[in-house]
């Protein structure tokens, strides 16, 4: 029997059996789409995490209060007072840590803001005007604070561009000049502090999970005196001016923050340096991990599919039995049985594969503009390796359980064949 001729004969039989032949392909589509959608929500994770570093920078360093790399995470609600302002000035000194090219101390907390009778939750930071050195913004309007200004502890203020439209694009105002009222939420004055906004960031969108255009900016004296009412610092931001000396600014911190605190032994350290750059591999070594373990749970789907067609084709077999019979006694060989019922198991995983490259394809795409319109920077990343790999495994998965019940059909014998009721 010519190839052609199998080809057609199997097309007949699979639409002579439309809804047997779509549940069958079920499990193959889902675990085909899955594979597709998993590994690109791997590659968009990716993109995001390296997309904050672009953001931010590798060659950033934060110095936390407390020591958390051995012992674990600080309870909660603990509050840890190691680091103060004194420590960001000693980083500051290019004889102590000759790589740093800025040095930003900084607290932060939550806080409501009122301007006339409008008032908007959101997050301060207090910080100096080295911030503008340390991380990737423009001015949409005015200035960021001076270094007189944060020095001086002046009554300033800078806001994220959410938090000015909220405040001031309704009335048609110009926030430049206008006096706004802050306070912390746990603040007892419920008067807040008057700052005059003296200038509003252009919009930065989401990093690290959190929306940059919801922050204001004040000087550190007035998030510290004024607004928290403490004298310590909640982190200190050390930017390098090469990513090659990251190592070497490291020990330099450590050992000048060992001094400021008057430390011996590593194992007493009361503050803890984070490289950003580790910390990204260490959120992509995570994110790879989960990505296969995905991937292998949609795998299964692949072989769940696979023991249906093997149910499929083995009942099929049964239901055939009688025209098998009748096709070996008219001459048809082994091979040409086996190759029937064989291709009739490719086609069905071949073509589940297909819609299920579509569909993956399809909701991948779905999920990159949905994570995009949320402002994250959300690549849609479709490899060519998912699709080889779907395309292979599903092809594989035919012929794996399509063998068995097309080399059973292969040797039955014409005249039990012809006898089977």
């Amino acid at each position: 029997m010519k190839p052609l001729s199998i080809i057609k004969l199997v097309v007949k039989n699979l639409r002579a059996r439309k809804g047997r032949t779509i549940l069958t392909i079920l499990g193959i589509t889902i675990g085909v789409a899955g594979v597709i959608i998993i590994m690109s929500l791997g590659g968009g994770a990716q993109s995001l995490i390296l997309g904050q570093v672009t953001k931010l920078g590798s060659n950033l360093l934060y110095v936390m209060p407390g020591r958390t790399a051995d012992n674990g995470a600080p309870i909660p609600g603990l509050i840890i007072t190691s680091l103060i302002e004194s420590d960001a000035e000693a980083l500051r000194d290019k004889g102590r840590v000759p790589y740093a090219s800025a040095v930003n101390a900084a607290v932060s907390g939550a806080a409501t803001i009122t301007w006339n009778n409008k008032t908007v939750d959101t997050t301060f930071s207090g910080t100096d005007s080295e911030y503008s050195q340390i991380a990737n913004f423009t001015m949409q309007s005015g200035q960021f604070m001076s270094a007189a200004e944060t020095a001086g502890g002046a009554n300033v203020v800078v806001l994220g561009s959410e938090i000015s439209d909220e405040l001031f694009k309704e009335a048609g105002v110009n926030p430049i000049g206008q006096v706004i009222k802050v306070k912390s939420v746990v603040q007892e004055n419920a008067g807040g502090v008057p700052l005059r906004v003296i200038g509003v960031i252009a919009p930065l969108g989401s990093s690290f999970f959190q929306n940059q255009d919801r922050l204001i900016f004040l000087p550190l004296a007035i998030g510290q005196n004024q607004i928290l009412g403490i004298h310590h610092l909640n982190s200190i931001y050390v930017k390098v001016d090469d990513a090659a000396n990251v190592d070497s600014t490291i020990a330099a911190i450590r050992t000048t923050l060992k001094q400021q605190h008057h430390i011996l032994n590593d194992a007493d350290l009361d503050f803890d340096i984070r490289n950003q750059a580790e910390a990204v591999k260490v959120l992509s070594t995570i994110t790879d991990a989960l990505s296969l373990f995905l991937v292998a749970m949609a795998g299964i789907s692949l072989i769940v599919g696979g023991i249906g067609i093997l149910n499929i084709m083995v009942a099929t077999v049964g239901e055939r039995t009688r025209e098998i019979g009748l096709r070996k006694a008219v001459g048809a060989t082994r091979k040409a049985i086996r190759n029937q019922f064989l291709l009739e198991a490719v086609l069905l995983t071949s073509l589940g594969g297909f819609i299920g490259i579509i569909i993956g394809v399809l909701v991948s795409y779905i999920i990159a503009l949905v994570m995009q319109k949320l402002e994250y920077d959300w690549a849609f990343i479709i490899s060519v390796s998912s699709i080889l790999l779907s395309v292979g495994v599903s092809i594989l998965t035919g012929i794996v359980f399509g063998l068995f019940p097309a080399m059973k059909a292969a040797k039955l014998d014409p005249i039990d064949a012809l006898r089977y009721e």
